[in-house]
């Protein structure tokens, strides 16, 4: 008995560890949360961030060029033939005399100072390196918008979809008491047996098709968790709702657009103006660098190694001024500076194109939302219509009037009318994401 008592505790341990291994966490998420969720755990997200920093680092890099820089340096030297100086004939006697200056060891210890004073190129750097960092921040919006974009998309399509698993339910439920009804009805001699068999396949194709959207609504929530950087296996559910009202909300107002509000333009902005301070770096180039420079020193001479010992070290000290100036380095410079005025007017095309994409989407979007808003009043009416010739026809039917023709058709007519309702849904959300995306407005 003991034996047993301390297996099945073992097993209760091992079982409570092995949940707590498969625990999943369960996320609640608004619109908003899931951006901010994916803000923190996309990987382009995450990545454009780090662009971010890296430039950061960069401009650290450049504003240490126009930084005084401080070197330390130490060299001690063994000489086997000490170094000699020729003394012309006539100084010291007839003939040249060769005699050696110094001794077989020294060394020398000397600290350098150094100041760059101009340099046209880095002071160019310096005034560039604000933009360069609002260029990667930009980069970084763009980013963060094209993925709520899409984020928004999913999201909103998947609480479309409650709307088509309501109404699947609301079908089966009715398909399902007319396969009853027409039961009792063909006991009681009212009906043949294949109009019982033509309702159950109804029923049958109904319930393979909410299967069907039931697989492809999971789809969606894989492709959305995966979208914003969570786990697979953490469960996701959605807690906003859309209605046709929020759907039709007044976006569609006549106020003039500004290309300003789009962030890829204004990231294209930016990659113009870091293009003309390119330009302005290599014109400089052709001017002198000024740096100036100062050195301090101690020097020790000795017969034998013996510097730590308490023996004379002369000192020496310098300032200097060193001026650079560029005479001709085969047209490299000219090149340089045509290459980026080229590119130059590469981006100021990219521009033009971008106005026109915007022009193109913005209008492109209106029709497309128009459309879709008109479309969803019609199919609304279209199936509200479709619903009422359905209770008509069943009324007939059950009454002995109608036959299974009839219902068979009005319930395929419902259907169809509930199934371009929700298309007509789908369309209106995608289509006002992109017109709010297109004018610069997504929220």
């Amino acid at each position: 008995m003991k034996k047993s008592a301390i297996l099945m505790v073992m097993l209760s341990i091992m079982l409570g560890n092995s949940y707590a291994q498969e625990k999943t966490n369960q996320h609640n998420f608004t619109i908003q949360q899931c951006i901010d969720y994916a803000t923190k755990n996309n990987v382009q997200v995450k990545n454009a961030l780090l662009n971010v920093q890296i430039q950061n680092q960069t401009n650290r890099g450049v504003t240490s060029a126009a930084l005084p820089s401080l070197n330390g340096n130490i060299a001690a030297n063994r000489y086997f033939n000490i170094p000699v100086q020729v003394i012309p004939a006539g100084a010291f006697g007839p003939n040249d005399m060769a005699v050696g200056f110094g001794l077989p060891y020294n060394s020398t210890a000397s600290l350098q100072l150094q100041q760059l004073l101009f340099d046209g190129q880095v002071f160019v750097g310096l005034q560039a390196r604000r933009t360069s960092m609002d260029f990667q921040s930009k980069n970084l919006e763009v980013t963060e918008e094209a993925i709520k974009t899409n984020i928004e998309k999913i999201y909103y399509q998947l609480v479309v979809s409650k709307t088509q698993i309501k109404l699947l339910d609301a079908n089966i439920e009715r398909l399902e008491k007319l396969e009853h009804d027409t039961k009792e009805i063909y006991k009681n001699g009212l009906a043949e047996k294949l109009d019982v068999d033509k309702v159950s396949v109804q029923l049958t194709n109904l319930k393979t098709q909410k299967i069907s959207v039931q697989n492809k609504i999971d789809i969606g929530y894989l492709g959305l968790k995966t979208l914003i950087g969570m786990p697979v296996k953490d469960v996701l559910k959605l807690s906003d709702t859309l209605s046709e009202s929020q759907i039709k909300d007044g976006i569609l107002q006549d106020a003039p657009y500004k290309y300003e509000d789009r962030k890829e333009y204004q990231y294209a902005l930016l990659g113009k103006k870091l293009n003309e301070y390119n330009i302005k770096r290599y014109k400089l180039s052709y001017l002198p660098t000024v740096a100036l420079s100062g050195t301090y020193a101690q020097q020790a001479y000795r017969h034998e190694f013996s510097y730590f010992q308490n023996k004379m070290w002369y000192q020496a000290s310098w300032v200097g001024l060193n001026i650079s100036v560029p005479m001709f380095n085969g047209f490299a410079k000219d090149a340089k500076v045509q290459q980026s005025k080229l590119e130059l007017q590469q981006t100021n095309n990219n521009i033009e194109n971008i106005k026109q994409t915007i022009d193109n989407e913005v209008e492109q979007a209106k029709l497309n939302f128009k459309s879709a808003i008109a479309t969803i009043d019609f199919q609304k009416q279209n199936m509200a219509l479709a619903e009422t010739v359905y209770d008509q026809t069943k009324k007939k039917f059950e009454g002995g009037t109608g036959s299974n023709t009839e219902i068979t058709a009005a319930e395929t007519d419902l259907i169809t009318a509930q199934t371009n309702y929700v298309s007509a849904l789908y369309d209106a959300v995608i289509s006002k994401i992109d017109y709010l995306k297109a004018i610069g407005k997504l929220p």
